[in-house]
């Protein structure tokens, strides 16, 4: 992405160019509209000891106004990450596909002859795809408009979101885990790292090195090199954070087997603003800058204009990121970000999820059966219906930026979370679909592009206490395929 000069265009709200229509005549097919589950599917269910009425499917071919299949429509369930799909699809009409981030730069004084006798204040603005290669980026862009020496503080910015402080590891006590980041205006890597263990060349210690490099990050190794086979959780290794809160020493224990070779794991450490740092201070050096100070938070004040400005990759792009991978963090910062720019700064999760409910009511879908926490489908909370996300489906299809949406969804047997469903099978490439899975929860939404060269849109959710990863993927997968032979 390329920096721009001092003065910066917001994108704004594009018009609203798409409301759903949906063709009223039936062919002759369809005089079984509405009717339960196809006999594979209740065998599979049957088969996995899974009732009908822990499911709510919907199968609706594009264009018609019946669905084939509806089974228990307007139960509200939880759908882990499908909900993305939602959040997304809102963002995507709102914002644009073009819509970017900015990440901001000011000195608090003029640079002379590259050394600024000041602070380096960055503001971010929510981009959720910051990540190491785009941040060196930016620093590049700095040392080109010829800065080599700050003399000052690195100060973060991050008041374009509001976000209360949360336990990180409330939803499955692992606080640690990358997945669990809260989000933040300036998000650099997710805020996560890379943990790279190697045996040492002598075979008688343990190497750890990070992803990115973290100066300000202490790794206490107390590794011991074993030998024998290598296994069980973590490859024996063993983390613990003596202070949580500052995140700024890891212990590292416990003994791995040589035979493990290299190994990687990523976990989430520091605060946003001292990972920040430590990635800002590591790429600066790296580039022959030098930078004396610390790092504290702050606000570039409204007399101080952007010295640079670096915008981030398109919403159409990021949306892939979410949507194929299921990126959590990512899309809370999306959420912030709808809050903000729709319903005002600071960003707010309250003013996100306004958003997405009034963008649903002005499209004609309405949002009461909708219940979001987070809008990433990791919550215990979060409900929906089949009808509701068969109907946000059936509109993502008529709209201008369709192809966007559609390709920021999984493509089943090929990429993203359903890389290995259906992969050896025919129906491999011809569904595009959103999985979910937590704890009692599977389910998918997307399209299936069947034989016939009809398109569906296809609905599951399920919700049953014996619910495992397998058992929703093959209860999916016979769907898939029953429909793709319509």
């Amino acid at each position: 992405m390329e920096a721009t000069p001092a003065a910066v265009s917001r994108p704004g709200r594009p018009l609203f160019l798409a409301v759903l229509l949906l063709v009223c005549a039936s062919p002759a097919w369809a005089a079984e509209a509405g009717a339960g589950l196809p006999e594979p599917v209740s065998q599979a269910a049957r088969r996995l000891g899974i009732p009908e009425s822990s499911l709510g499917v919907i199968v609706q071919e594009i264009g018609v106004a019946t669905p084939m299949v509806s089974v228990n429509p307007d139960s509200s369930r939880n759908p882990a990450s499908t909900i993305k799909v939602i959040t997304t699809l809102a963002a995507l009409e709102l914002l644009g596909p073009t819509y970017s981030w900015p990440t901001e730069v000011f000195t608090t004084v003029p640079v002379k002859a590259g050394v600024l006798d000041g602070d380096l204040i960055i503001k971010g603005y929510g981009d959720p795809f910051l990540m190491t290669e785009e941040f060196w980026k930016l620093v590049q862009a700095l040392r080109r408009q010829g800065l080599e020496t700050i003399n000052g503080d690195l100060v973060i910015d991050n008041s374009y979101f509001f976000v209360p402080h949360t336990d990180p590891g409330e939803f499955d006590n692992r606080p640690f885990h990358a997945y669990n980041v809260r989000p933040h205006a300036l998000l650099v890597n997710l805020k996560a790292v890379y943990f790279h263990f190697y045996p040492g060349a002598d075979n008688k210690s343990v190497i750890i090195k990070t992803e990115p490099e973290l100066p300000n990050l202490k790794i206490d190794n107390r590794l011991i090199p074993a030998g024998g086979r290598c296994g069980g959780y973590q490859h024996g290794i063993a983390m613990t954070v003596p202070e949580p809160d500052i995140a700024d020493r890891v212990i590292f224990e416990g003994r791995y087997a040589l035979a493990c070779g290299h190994y990687v794991f990523a976990r989430s450490v520091l605060t946003p603003e001292t990972f920040a740092y430590g990635v800002f201070k590591a790429l600066w050096e790296q580039s022959g800058g030098a930078l004396s100070g610390s790092v504290r938070n702050g606000v570039a004040g409204p007399e101080l204009r952007p010295w640079l400005i670096w915008n981030s990759r398109p919403l159409a792009e990021v949306i892939r990121y979410v949507n194929k991978f299921s990126n959590n963090v990512m899309t809370r910062q999306i959420l912030l970000t709808l809050g903000a720019e729709i319903a005002g700064e600071p960003g707010t999760v309250d003013g996100g999820i306004q958003a997405v409910r009034q963008y649903l009511q002005e499209i004609g879908i309405s949002p009461e059966p909708l219940v979001i926490e987070n809008g990433s489908g990791l919550s215990r909370a979060e409900r929906v219906t089949p009808r509701l996300m068969a109907d946000a489906l059936l509109h993502a299809n008529s709209i201008p930026f369709m192809p966007e949406f559609i390709a920021s969804l999984s493509i089943i047997g090929m990429d993203g979370t359903a890389r290995n469903r259906l992969k050896r099978h025919t129906e491999s490439g011809h569904a595009h679909v959103k999985t979910g899975t937590i704890d009692n929860v599977s389910a998918i939404a997307g399209y299936v592009d069947a034989e016939s060269g009809r398109r569906f849109v296809l609905i599951g959710l399920l919700n049953h206490p014996e619910v495992q990863y397998r058992t929703g993927e093959q209860i999916w997968n016979a769907l898939i395929q029953w429909a793709y032979k319509l």
